[in-house]
């Protein structure tokens, strides 16, 4: 076996030594994160999703959510100051945050897009977000992952 291959969130979290572990997973094909919470037996409320979207102003914002929740569209966009956002579409996300699909966390993207993470995080010991590819998962505090993203924490769930 070789060594672990560091993805650039990786990176960016021991240069900033910041805690965190790490969770190599099989990952024949990416369904969603609830998929992988029932495959891995992970609690839905500290697994969260990635989710890259584009403002009226053409700025990309970035939103950390539970798994299983969806966002609400209209709390995004207040909570970025844009009068509204869309999805960026799939084939796009690489070209915008260097990660793919399913591999797609809020750390280390080709830019530092302003990054909201939902709310109920603040609760949380630990959380879990993508590691940067399919099959890896980072486990760390909520406080690290606002403070290495310069993120804040707002309401995004739709009632």
């Amino acid at each position: 076996m070789g060594k672990e291959v560091k993805t650039n969130a990786m990176r960016i979290l021991d240069r900033n030594k910041i805690p965190y572990k790490l969770n190599v997973y099989e990952c024949e094909e990416f369904i969603d994160g609830v998929h992988i919470a029932d495959q891995l037996g992970q609690d839905y409320a500290i697994s969260f999703k990635t989710l890259v979207m584009i403002g009226k102003s053409r700025q990309y914002y970035v939103f950390a959510i539970p798994i299983d929740k969806e966002v609400d569209m209209k709390k995004a966009a207040r909570a970025v100051g844009e009068k509204s956002l869309e999805m960026v579409h799939v084939k796009d996300i690489n070209q915008v945050t260097g990660y793919i699909r399913g591999g797609c966390t809020p750390i280390g993207m080709k830019k530092n897009y302003p990054t909201v993470i939902h709310e109920s995080a603040k609760n949380l010991e630990v959380m879990i977000i993508s590691g940067g590819r399919l099959g890896t998962q980072i486990f760390l505090a909520p406080e690290d992952l606002r403070r290495v993203t310069k993120g804040e924490y707002a309401d995004l769930i739709a009632e």
